[in-house]
């Protein structure tokens, strides 16, 4: 017996709440969003049909309250809930509750949420089944002293991951006993804020794994299938930033050998719905079973492209109580894809999370072989409370080599200005020979950090010279209102008696140049800061030299830069990197010198959870004096060096803004 869904409320945000309600939409359905108060203008509230303000900022203020959710249901005429990632997706809770209220949870029962849910649970049922498990403790006893003597049975170097979540939240790595309970408190607090739940477990770190993970698909009816595989290898912080699919080199044999264990999993526990078995998989070609996300993936996309599946549509139809539509024999392989996660953080600082405005994004057109799944727009701002990506790349292609390319074309489509982003990091990673080679394990980024995370170069005297010249070529029309025709009120660079003449004085990463532009001669000379002016005065010591206004380099081939103007920014694509170039004031430079100095101060927009030390305290290089938690992850300022407390600007539980002055230190 079916049950009819005409509306459907999608119980999250961002990307994949406009993905659930584009395929809900392609069926006829009503949609309907929930939000924060400060997601009261989010893309996915402008796409959705109908939309519920839940109130708050913080998720334990609006995405993760169960009664407001199934209210917003309710009062909208929805029949059905689908929770999307994250949230509370996976909370056996929040699901009993939606079936109690009478809808439909597009998603598994809370029993099998229940079992695999608890990543020890899970675990226990799975040894219990006989799939192979990494060494680790997954006991109730969550005490240090358990975890301390676990570890010792175990052997560094340890993981602890949170029991009721994913997404990197709660997880650390421990490379020694001394570290042991400062990481474990760390990923207590990162899990209960994430999940409400600050259970951990504890597991063997294994060294150059792969990680591979099987898609699973079950009805009401028994019935159970994988749809093949994804390679999920290259992560950052535990978190994934490039998935493919089918995995490179893994064989058909190895393929339903994973398969199959991956369905008795799901059969075991009665699965209905989406679902994800994760495996660790070494270079013998050893799997280990590490958990099972009861839920659909931020990765679903390549298992779409490389089958030709609507993952969603699928969910929609087995909710309603529908059968598969095929078998296991069934399942398509067609080609290779590769996606990649476009997230708003800065790779040169340990991937710290960024906020502030999208003051410029632009997408690659989509087409075939190429699909963009994203939940901003240009003009959006990313908050400090929320996971911080912005969306998903997903390229298709015959094979591996031509879904990459057309993926490194799509990057290099795509302009972000305004906020710090991966964009760049992505081109170099999927660039590398390595990647280029399918040589895939976790440890891919740090191994070849000096290379992924390579530091911007010197900007050049072309790139300055093409800078200002472009700067000056987009700065809107000025017109007098009393005079439309003074030549004083246009950049002409007119000057009675000589040549016509521009001076720019424009700053870029921290860094500022005075440029003169010879509008006659298309010439222009370049001073560094604190060198003459060049007109002469001053002691005459003017270190200024010639630059030609062509945008053409050294050996002569013509270079076309990207540049998009937002207002009083320039955004010039060089070298790979979007440089975000502005007019330099010299005087106001001048003032902000005068401004405090000698304090740590916030790397990002966050929340102190807390004050490690207090004032007057001797603190060594390195010490951890501040603990900031931002788009739910938990952030350590350490000193750069040794010195002692003076003042404290901050407490516990405050927010507080990037830039913002955290403590001040004297020298011991």
């Amino acid at each position: 017996m079916t049950r009819p869904i005409d509306t459907l409320l999608v119980a999250n945000r961002g990307e994949i709440a406009c993905r659930v309600m584009r395929t809900a939409k392609a069926t006829g359905l009503t949609t309907v969003a929930v939000h924060s108060a400060i997601d009261r203008d989010a893309r996915h509230v402008r796409e959705a049909d109908r939309c519920v303000d839940l109130g708050g900022a913080k998720p334990a203020e609006s995405y993760l309250l169960i009664d407001k959710i199934i209210a917003a249901a309710q009062t909208s005429g929805a029949q059905a809930i689908h929770p999307g990632y994250g949230f509370l997706s996976e909370n056996a809770d929040f699901a009993r509750a939606v079936e109690d209220a009478g809808l439909i949870f597009l998603g598994p029962p809370a029993s099998a949420i229940d079992a695999m849910g608890s990543k020890s649970a899970a675990k226990a049922l799975m040894e219990k089944a006989g799939v192979p498990l990494v060494p680790g403790y997954h006991g109730d006893d969550q005490t240090l002293d358990s975890f301390r003597t676990a570890a010792g049975r175990i052997g560094y170097p340890l993981l602890f991951k949170a029991t009721a979540g994913g997404g990197g939240k709660g997880m650390k790595v421990v490379e020694r006993e001394a570290d042991l309970a400062e990481a474990l408190q760390s990923a207590q607090r990162e899990a209960q804020s994430a999940f409400g739940d600050s259970r951990m477990l504890l597991e063997k770190y294994l060294l150059k794994p792969r990680h591979v993970e099987i898609q699973v698909f079950a009805d009401q009816h028994g019935n159970c299938l994988y749809l093949n595989e994804r390679d999920c290898s290259i992560q950052r912080r535990h978190q994934k930033v490039v998935e493919e699919a089918p995995a490179p080199g893994l064989s058909p044999e190895l393929r339903r050998a994973m398969g199959e264990a991956a369905v008795k999993a799901a059969q075991a526990i009665g699965y209905v719905g989406a679902g994800t078995v994760e495996f660790l998989l070494d270079a013998a070609g050893a799997f280990f079973f590490m958990e099972m996300n009861t839920r659909l993936q931020v990765e679903h996309p390549v298992t779409e492209a490389i089958t030709g599946l609507d993952l969603v549509a699928w969910q929609i139809r087995v909710a309603r109580g529908e059968p598969l539509p095929i078998t296991q024999t069934q399942v398509p392989l067609n080609g290779h894809a590769i996606e990649v996660r476009l997230y708003a953080e800065d790779p040169d600082r340990d991937f710290l999370p960024a906020t502030g405005r999208l003051d410029l994004y632009r997408e690659p057109q989509a087409g075939p072989g190429r699909r963009v799944d994203s939940g901003v727009t240009e003009g959006d701002s990313v908050s400090p409370f929320y996971d911080p990506m912005l969306g998903k790349l997903i390229a298709w292609g015959e094979n591996r080599e031509e879904a990459r390319l057309r993926l490194l074309a799509m990057l290099a489509e795509t302009h972000i200005g305004g906020v710090r982003s991966n964009l760049a990091f992505l081109r170099r990673v999927l660039g590398h020979p390595a990647f280029a080679a399918a040589e895939l394990d976790t440890g891919f980024i740090p191994r070849y950090a000096d290379e992924l995370l390579r530091t911007a170069g010197e900007l050049t005297d072309e790139f300055w010279h093409v800078a200002a010249e472009l700067f000056v070529e987009t700065e809107p029309a000025r017109v007098r209102s009393d005079d439309v025709h003074s030549p004083w009120a246009k950049r002409e660079g007119l000057r009675l008696g000589m040549s016509r003449q521009i001076c720019v004085h424009v700053k870029c990463n921290g860094e500022s140049r005075r440029v003169r532009l010879a509008a006659a001669s298309c010439r222009s000379e370049l001073a560094r800061d604190g060198d003459g002016d060049g007109d002469g005065d001053g002691d005459g010591t003017s270190s200024t030299r010639t630059l030609f206004a062509s945008k053409l380099a050294p050996t002569g081939v013509s270079r076309q830069p990207k540049a998009f103007r937002q207002s009083d920014t320039l955004y010039l694509q060089w070298n790979g990197e979007l440089q975000a170039v502005t007019a330099f004031d010299p005087i106001a430079a001048a003032q902000a010198d005068h401004s405090h100095q000698g304090g740590l101060t916030a790397p990002i927009n966050g929340n102190i959870v807390r004050v490690l030390v207090e004032v007057g305290q001797r603190v060594e290089a390195g010490t951890a004096l501040i603990v900031l938690e931002a788009m739910k992850m938990e952030h350590s300022i350490r000193s750069a060096q040794a010195g002692v407390v003076k003042r404290l600007f901050c407490s516990e539980g405050e927010m507080v803004s990037e830039g913002a002055v955290l403590l001040e230190m004297d020298e011991p």
